[in-house]
């Protein structure tokens, strides 16, 4: 017997074995075969700035267990895998290393295992990245990923560069890309834009617009007669309920000059707006100079005071934020701070009744002050109560906007008119219209009148680049875009989503609203890996952009490398050939010099995979990669050849924390195949959750897994070595191989749903549980048929644990490879319905014994079962009813009507006991005409009395209709069918 971590030494050496064996027999290696389905999946690729780690592992995982099964059953599937090298991580991370950076070292030294003289060649990015691709892939490969690596790729290989040169020359030919000024994320260091793989911890930046409101100040400052305090907000349609300004009094603050004004804003927002606006920054001052200060509303006319507040943030917006506390929790909680403190306002002379808050919109279910209402349902205490006052400003916000009315009185808000007309204007355009259309007409109205302007802000700060420095806004010009705002394209993506399959189909309705709101999304850089721009030069295309539609790259790379076809034969009209099927082969072959009969080959390839079946990647890819991913297709690509399917995955938590650099706590999916084998870290990451949750990985369930993963292999192996039973099969040899057909068929029915921990639930436990239960109805000599039990099983187990899988095919003498044998098939010859019911009455039986043991807490000499063997018919009526979808009342009524009321008492407890089994012993009960329990308890007597623990107790069974039978305890009338009466005497 082999101790925990022997076994995961003999996981790890067994793997070698099989993948030496795998590799000869090119097992992975997938081409055209017009007479079988196929099925072609990808995932995302890795960027290999790093290597492959245990979020990759389960996302890899899934469509590696689908894929396998799908082998299994006669599908013709592919899986290949490419490494990304586009963009500014791998350049970031070896100028890093270059700069000596001690964290960055010791991660690479103590947690990735480089070894320490490879350090020094990562200061060329390239190196770099070339070792993790390496590495990587052996890693894969260790795994037991079926991938078909022939068609491996890097994003900066030629070929690859000249498929992106074709596709974003599409993209320009159609319109969709453009060249023009729009806010992009940057970094002030790099001076470039930054997406999601140009960030620490692969964060998006999130560009937010804030409408900027100018409140003019009362009186100068500092020397300037005219100032302005330009107030950033979300909700522009709430100035007419301002009741004051807030400023942080222990804030640096600037005034600033820009559009031919002067205004104070905080220093952080200064420097900010620097990348937006051309600004000139005159002084700055702490806020607290402005405290008891006014300013005039520039809609209502009305003078407010300026008031200090400490939640305010200067890194937020412009750092001048307009109280709004009718509409604004913070508001409404930093006023009753004020107000109860009573000091600050007692100094400024500012009576409580002038920060009253004013009602601007009309929400139902609140009354008129919403912002007070959402403070009293969360418990806001006071201002400081920032997790309550966020959720209590989200329900606000969220509800004014969808569901919100302005009130119809608004224009008596108008006390003095700083905009000509604004009081008309306010009845017959604000009043009485729904806030969501409001929103803009405020400010467009504000910004026509010279009061209003905006600014845009990252609204998921802080971002970081790689190399340290907090991500800004910037408005760039001449900026190259894919302009998902286009209209025509978003037409094209909502078509292509509502064709296609998305899993788990709770993320619909997120697809739909990015494609609503994504808008231009800068497309190069003037800095890092991957493809030149092809137009213009010194700009590289960014990663996510050259990253939507290279699936269709590995449908033919192959073949490209096999035919010497080289780079600068991979023209725009040879990739409108294979890709759309434009043009005439021998004309092409005549201009590009490659053979006519390549061509079509080439063309055939591609046509054989595309459309592609699924796609696989993490949730965290849906506001970017997987919507561009649809754009991208639905652009360029033939409707018929859009992808089927998205499914997406949840995140992997290590011991209860998300993975990132920072934490230090990244788990290399290297470090845990040599502790745990590769087979346990996939049973594990199937097991712990299903594929759309997010799954927290801990030592503990590792070592539980290797564990189990332990008895599999020593069952099925002290099974082989143990004589066996010929001639005919009896009741628990019957039923073993029965529940193995229901096995095989909840398993398949399971991967084809895509849930995968069910299936590997049934597989890894629920078997071995049936297959131990077995062993001990059989007092440990099997029958001979057993080996189709383990035949099947070792196959089911292959998806999840080929390495293992192999290793006991071998054992139980399976022909071939495993990984290449066929599906088990349901066999309904075996199906024995009856042995089924039996074991199920038996386990009931078992379980109700232990409950009257529970409660007695005596040591049982003798066991007394009384059965109810005359109603059977009603356990046969409450399985068709439930099936029927019958309540429990019209179930009692026919009862009654039909058996008359001796046994109503009885068909509740009978409609309860069956509405909890298996859907398939319903289904055995509905069929099977009548059963003996008297016959089932003497016959599995023994398993009885060894499962409740007292294999040498005395059980006896009498009908609870025999008159002559003895009554111990007056527990025959409580006898029902498949429950019986129960009566235990001790010692």
């Amino acid at each position: 017997m082999k101790s925990q971590w022997d076994f995961s030494v003999f996981l790890n050496e067994i793997s070698e074995k099989w993948l030496k064996e795998w590799e000869k027999e090119r097992v992975y290696e997938v081409d055209p075969d017009p007479k079988k389905p196929k099925y072609f999946a990808t995932a995302a690729f890795m960027y290999v700035n790093s290597p492959m780690h245990i979020g990759h592992a389960r996302t890899y995982l899934i469509p590696d267990i689908i894929i396998r099964y799908l082998k299994m059953k006669g599908v013709n599937a592919l899986y290949p895998m490419g490494f990304h090298y586009t963009g500014t991580p791998i350049i970031a991370m070896a100028e890093a290393l270059a700069s000596g950076d001690e964290k960055l070292i010791d991660l690479f030294l103590n947690i990735y295992d480089v070894p320490k003289e490879k350090l020094s060649e990562f200061k060329e990015p390239l190196k770099l990245a070339r070792y993790f691709h390496e590495f990587s892939k052996k890693v894969m490969k260790k795994y037991g990923l079926a991938i078909d690596w022939r068609r491996e790729f890097s994003t900066i290989d030629p070929e690859f560069q000249a498929f992106i040169v074709w596709q974003f020359t599409k993209l320009k030919e159609m319109g969709f890309v453009e060249q023009g000024t729009h806010p992009v994320g940057w970094c002030p260091h790099h001076k470039m834009p930054v997406g999601m793989h140009d960030t620490k911890d692969d964060v998006e930046p999130e560009i937010g617009e804030f409408t900027l409101i100018y409140f003019k100040l009362v009186g100068g400052f500092k020397g300037f007669s005219d100032v302005y305090l330009p107030a950033a907000t979300l909700r522009p349609e709430t100035v007419y309920g301002v009741t004051n300004m807030w400023l942080n009094p222990d804030t640096e603050y600037s005034i600033i000059e820009f559009d031919g004004k002067k205004f104070v804003v905080s220093s952080d927002a200064a420097y900010r707006l620097t990348f937006q606006k051309k600004i000139k920054e005159l002084v700055k001052f702490l806020g607290r100079e402005l405290i008891g200060r006014k300013v005039i509303n520039p809609v209502t006319g009305a003078k407010v005071y300026i008031l200090p507040a400490p939640f305010v943030d200067p890194k937020v917006g412009s750092g001048v934020v307009m109280s709004v506390p009718a509409h604004a929790p913070y508001d409404y909680a930093a006023i009753k701070d004020l107000i109860k403190d009573g000091k600050e306002l007692s100094r400024l002379g500012i009576s409580p009744d002038e920060l009253r808050p004013i009602p601007l919109i009309r929400l139902e279910g609140y009354s008129e002050v919403p912002a007070r209402d959402a403070c009293i349902k969360h418990g806001v205490a006071s201002q400081l109560d920032k997790s309550k006052l966020d959720k209590a400003t989200e329900e606000i916000y969220s509800k004014e906007f969808k569901f919100g009315i302005m009130r119809g009185d608004l224009s008596k808000l108008v006390v003095n008119e700083v905009i000509e007309g604004v009081r008309e204007y306010t009845s017959k355009e604000i009043a009485d219209k729904p806030v969501n259309i409001v929103r803009d007409l405020v400010k467009e109205f504000l910004i026509k009148h010279g009061y209003g302007g905006t600014m845009y802000d990252i609204m998921n700060k802080p971002v970081y680049c790689r190399c340290g420095t907090e991500v800004v806004v910037k408005v760039l010009e001449n900026q190259w875009f894919l302009n998902y705002g286009n209209e025509r394209w978003k037409e094209l993506a909502r078509k292509a989503l509502n064709k296609m399959k998305i899993i788990p189909e709770e993320y619909r309705s997120e697809f739909k609203a990015v494609i609503e709101w994504l808008q231009r999304r800068a497309c190069a850089r003037s800095r890092g890996l991957g493809t030149p721009l092809p137009w213009e030069k010194g700009w590289i295309i960014e990663s996510l952009s050259d990253s939507t539609i290279y699936m269709a790259f590995y449908t033919v790379i192959h073949k490209i490398r096999r035919y010497s076809i080289k780079p600068g034969q991979l023209t725009v009209k040879f990739w409108d050939y294979v890709i759309l099927g434009q043009g005439d082969s021998n004309e092409l072959s005549k201009e590009l010099n490659i053979p006519a009969n390549v061509l079509e080959e080439l063309r055939e390839e591609f046509n054989y995979w595309y459309p592609l079946d699924a796609r696989h990647s993490a949730k965290d890819l849906v506001p970017n990669h997987l919507t561009f991913f649809i754009f991208n297709h639905a652009a360029i690509m033939p409707e018929e050849k859009w992808p089927r399917s998205i499914v997406i995955n949840g995140w992997v938590l290590v011991e209860g924390e998300k993975m990132s650099k920072s934490r230090g706590n990244i788990l290399p999916l290297h470090r845990a195949i040599k502790i745990y084998g590769a087979d346990c870290v996939r049973a594990t990451l199937a097991l712990t959750a299903e594929f759309d949750q997010d799954l927290d990985l801990r030592s503990k369930n590792l070592i539980t897994v290797l564990e189990h993963l332990r008895k599999i292999y020593e069952l099925i192996n002290a099974i082989i070595r143990t004589g066996k039973r010929r001639g005919k099969k009896n009741l628990y040899d019957r039923w073993v191989l029965s529940v193995l057909q229901r096995r095989i068929s909840t398993i398949s029915k399971a991967l084809d749903n895509t849930r995968i921990r069910e299936a590997a639930v049934n597989i890894m436990y629920i078997m071995y549980q049936d297959l131990q239960k077995y062993l001990e109805l059989v007092n440990g000599v099997p029958h001979e048929d057993i080996i189709k039990y383990l035949s099947s099983w070792v196959r089911l187990m292959a998806p999840i644990t080929p390495f293992l899988a192999e290793e006991l095919w071998h054992l139980i003498g399976g022909e071939g490879l495993v990984v290449k044998s066929s599906w088990p098939k349901v066999d309904e010859s075996l199906i024995d319905r009856e042995a089924e019911v039996f074991m199920t009455y038996a386990d009931l039986l078992i379980s109700d014994v232990r409950e009257v043991l529970a409660v007695s807490k005596v040591r049982p000499s003798k066991i007394v079962i009384y059965v109810d063997d005359v109603n059977y018919c009603i356990v046969r009526d409450a399985a068709k009813y439930i099936r029927s979808g019958k309540s429990l009342r019209e179930f009692l009524s026919y009862v009654g009507k039909t058996y008359g009321g001796r046994v109503v008492s009885k068909a509740k407890k009978v409609y309860d006991l069956v509405m909890s089994m298996p859907v398939y012993i319903r289904e055995d009960l509905e069929v099977i005409e009548s059963i003996d329990e008297k016959e089932v308890v003497a016959e599995l007597r023994d398993y009885i009395a060894k499962s409740i623990g007292y294999p040498d107790v005395s059980i006896e069974v009498y009908s609870a209709f025999d008159e002559k039978a003895p009554d111990y305890g007056g527990k025959k009338k409580y006898a029902a069918p498949f429950k019986p009466g129960i009566f235990i005497t001790g010692k």
